[in-house]
């Protein structure tokens, strides 16, 4: 018999049927013997559909107040999913995240877990219950309701198996597996077997959409075992392990996959003085303004003078304009303000690019016969990023999947 965490999203459980078709496979596991802990998103859909109605009334609604809108989302499919399951003999109990006592910090819409309070969730599976908890949000030091971030159940999921030292966090998406590409855009897109949490990390970081970047960061962090796997599948298949370097296979592919992003934003602020302190200057409102920057190059210029340029989630452009033009109005000094919200990011992700040289550059002559200009460039040791024109997006995955042989299993590369 093992404990484990089961995540469902929002496409799983987007319809009264899908909740049953949950209610049914998770019942299956109960039966195997298994204790099951069951974290649920919204129905697809929903959290977007709330918050639109708290847009209605003002662009800018109260952070408090807005958590307090999504939360419910994901209060209506846990009540759901736990009366499917008793309904067809499995004796189920849902929590809210403020009745599991999942502590988070008050840093609203983005709130960040402290400490999860394991003791009733025991309590009620060594009694036999299935528990369904809600994905997404948690409550801090005061009991306001928090949420955890667009993707958050995916966290709920990762910490819950964490405390309750799980066997085996599975997430179950619309998709079974991580691809070496978004299929949608490259066809010949692979299903891995097995990615390293590193590697995981630095794609779900760099725009995939299979993991919540938190999710991958607590799996990895406190050891919990994560495998992705299909809800749309009658038979369920391998899914796709993710799991310690030294646990995949030796002939691990140079690159393991590409991540990309179109939800980025450029911010150039040009003609600054050229002095110690000029980069805080720029990001240092932007860090108090609860604004992540990803990018960053400086480019020195003539005349004791530079041009800095960072990028920010696409979502935060207009907020972090205002920022940088508000520093400017109170005496930073800058020649102008330049703003481009139509770029995308392309990365090349494997931990064998820690061991051949050379990969960056074949990406670069690869984009470069194609025509498409780079903007930016960052590195580590295991990724490649590229900023471009948004435009050339799904040209360049396509092409950078067929130049490093992506289609092709790790054994026949050279």
């Amino acid at each position: 018999m093992a404990l484990i965490v089961q995540k469902y999203g929002g496409t799983s459980v987007g319809t009264v049927d899908r909740i049953k078709n949950v209610a049914r496979r998770v019942a299956r596991y109960k039966a195997q013997g298994h204790q099951l802990v069951v974290v649920v998103s919204a129905m697809s859909g929903e959290t977007n559909r709330l918050l639109g109605l708290a847009r209605e009334i003002t662009p800018e609604p109260d952070p408090r107040e807005l958590d307090v809108v999504a939360a419910t989302g994901e209060q209506v499919t846990i009540g759901l999913l736990a009366i499917a399951l008793n309904q067809i003999g499995v004796k189920a109990r849902s929590y809210t995240g403020g009745q599991v006592r999942i502590l988070t910090d008050s840093a609203f819409t983005k709130a960040r877990i402290l400490a999860i309070d394991e003791a009733n969730m025991r309590r009620d599976l060594d009694d036999g219950n299935v528990i369904v908890v809600a994905g997404f949000q948690g409550v801090d030091d005061e009991g306001n309701i928090t949420t955890l971030g667009r993707g958050g159940s995916d966290t709920t999921g990762v910490a819950l198996a964490a405390a309750l030292t799980a066997d085996e966090c599975q997430i179950f998406t619309d998709v079974d597996g991580v691809y070496t590409t978004d299929p949608r855009v490259v066809p010949e897109a692979r299903r891995l077997d097995k990615i390293t949490f590193e590697e995981m990390l630095e794609m779900a970081s760099l725009g995939s959409k299979v993991l919540q970047i938190r999710s991958v960061e607590f799996a990895g962090k406190y050891k919990v075992k994560l495998r992705v796997l299909s809800s749309f599948e009658e038979e369920e298949g391998p899914g796709t392990l993710i799991t310690f370097e030294e646990e995949v296979d030796m002939e691990q592919a140079i690159i393991s996959g590409i991540a990309f992003s179109r939800d980025e934003a450029k911010i150039s602020v040009m003609g600054v003085p050229d002095k110690p302190g000029i980069a805080y200057a720029i990001l240092g409102p932007i860090a108090a303004a609860n604004i992540d920057v990803d990018m960053i190059v400086q480019n020195i210029g003539a005349g004791g003078m530079t041009d800095f340029s960072f990028t920010v989630n696409r979502s935060e452009y207009q907020k972090t304009l205002n920022v940088v033009n508000a520093e400017r109005g109170a005496g930073l000094a800058a020649k102008d303000i330049l703003g481009d919200n139509k770029i995308a990011k392309v990365s090349l992700v494997g931990i064998g690019m820690r061991s051949h040289v050379g990969i960056a550059s074949r990406m670069f002559k690869a984009l470069a016969d194609e025509g498409i200009n780079i903007q930016m460039i960052s590195t580590s040791e295991i990724k490649t990023s590229v900023v471009i024109d948004e435009k050339y997006l799904e040209l360049a995955v396509r092409v950078l999947h067929k130049v490093f042989e992506l289609d092709k299993e790790p054994s026949v590369l050279a």
